[in-house]
């Protein structure tokens, strides 16, 4: 399965509607030469919103772990495609 990355910015006006994961990465405050990352899984509950959207689950992966952007973009990549799971959203322009 190919899987599609996109960048947070790229999102408005779309609509996701199948389950996806998010990458967050930011330097640790701690020390300016130490990426960290946080990566999530968003599982569509199958529950409507009033306004017609989708409720998530989120189930977080990896939390303020030190990787590169590169390591977790990769570590993203391959389990969404042993997932199934075709868009991963990333907080950083690639």
């Amino acid at each position: 399965m190919a899987v599609q990355i996109i960048s947070r910015g790229s999102l408005e006006g779309m609509s996701l509607e199948q389950d996806y994961l998010h990458v967050y990465t930011w330097t640790s405050p701690d020390d300016d030469s130490v990426t960290l990352a946080t990566i999530q899984r968003y599982i569509d509950s199958g529950e409507e919103v009033v306004e017609g959207g989708t409720t998530w689950r989120i189930r977080t992966l990896l939390a303020n772990h030190p990787m590169t952007q590169d390591e977790a973009m990769g570590f993203a990549r391959q389990y969404a495609e042993r997932k199934n799971i075709p868009f991963v959203v990333t907080d950083r322009a690639r």
